[in-house]
């Protein structure tokens, strides 16, 4: 049964289906819809938690086996299956359509997908999934930049504040359609507000507080092509303390970005066009310096750099050997037009 992100708080003071299914583009969104998940599952009595990633090796028949077995530490489990392809397979197609139709007992399978096209949404293991009676289908939308003022509206006012109009502007200049920026915004200001009131100088005077080497700083620079300047910026990120997979977020957000410009523009489709018809659609002010990047290789080479950066994934969660700011830094390379690179991990 599909559920609307909005009822979610409201369903979970209720009793928990047996199947939850995650799906959408936006990672904050989509990890406060799973933690919210998760909490209440706690609260239910779920204490053992079980977590599978779905990569091309995955062995299927773990999970139905996991569901299967009688648990040693808890009576209640929560088995989190995260596929991040969006497509299982024939094999995980035939798991997911025998795991729908007869759920574990005392266990709660959290499900975690990218966006899912409507072709994909009416294929067997998908509709299974969405329709049973027994399952709850989350569909989590991106924030439109129109959209945008007012989510950063209601985030301060879950905060306890409350902010002026030319305030909520800035922010949302600042922060590009970036929710997870825009978040740690908010949070930021909980600190530097004067009471609850958040005005257009206490968010000049945050910005101007930020750190010297900031994530959508590397970003521009790549853009740019200043290849010295980003490489200068990422060695300042790490020394800050700046997390390894803030980083690669950010660097294969804009892959994905220029891959699927050079791809339409590739075909003929006009670069304004395309870039609106992108998911999130390129900021006005941004197009140049995107277009400016975009020229640097063809569609199928900013495909392989995000097959880098993937592969740089799975080295931060330890699935692979290899130095990741090795990684990170060749990776940085490459986007800003560098034709030579560095050692391979």
């Amino acid at each position: 049964m599909k559920l609307p992100p909005a009822q979610l708080g409201k369903h979970l003071q209720g009793p928990l289906a047996s199947i939850y299914v995650v799906s959408g583009d936006e990672p904050l969104l989509c990890q406060e819809v799973a933690d919210a998940i998760r909490a209440a599952a706690r609260k239910h009595g779920f204490d053992e938690r079980q977590v599978f990633n779905a990569d091309a090796s995955f062995d299927w028949g773990g999970l139905l086996q996991a569901g299967a077995s009688l648990s040693l530490f808890a009576e209640k489990r929560l088995l989190e299956l995260r596929l991040p392809g969006g497509k299982p397979g024939d094999k995980g197609s035939a798991a997911l359509l025998e795991y729908a139709a007869r759920p574990a007992e005392n266990t709660l399978l959290l499900i975690s997908l990218p966006k899912l096209d409507g072709s994909t949404q009416k294929s067997k293991w998908a509709s299974a999934l969405i329709n049973a009676p027994h399952s709850q289908f989350i569909q989590v939308w991106p924030v439109d930049a129109n959209q945008l003022p007012q989510w950063i509206n209601q985030r301060l006012a879950q905060a306890g504040l409350s902010a002026h109009p030319d305030a909520v502007e800035l922010i949302a200049a600042r922060v590009e359609g970036n929710l997870l920026a825009a978040a740690q915004e908010v949070e930021k200001l909980k600190l530097l507000a004067d009471g609850n009131q958040v005005t257009l100088e206490t968010v000049q005077a945050a910005v101007a507080d930020s750190a010297r080497f900031d994530v959508f700083g590397l970003v521009d620079a790549v853009l740019a092509g200043d290849a010295t300047h980003a490489l200068r910026i990422l060695e300042g990120l790490r020394g800050e303390g700046v997390e390894a997979p803030v980083i690669l977020w950010a660097l294969a957000r804009e892959l994905r970005t220029l891959g699927g410009v050079a791809q339409l523009s590739s075909q003929g489709v006009p670069l304004d066009k395309a870039f609106s018809q992108m998911k999130p659609p390129v900021w006005d002010k941004r197009r140049a310096l995107v277009g400016k990047a975009m020229q640097r290789y063809p569609a199928a080479r900013w495909n392989l750099l995000l097959q880098d950066a993937q592969g740089l994934d799975a080295q931060i969660k330890g699935q692979a050997p290899g130095s990741v700011w090795t990684g990170l830094s060749r990776l940085t390379l490459l986007m800003a037009g560098q034709r030579f690179a560095l050692p391979a991990q």
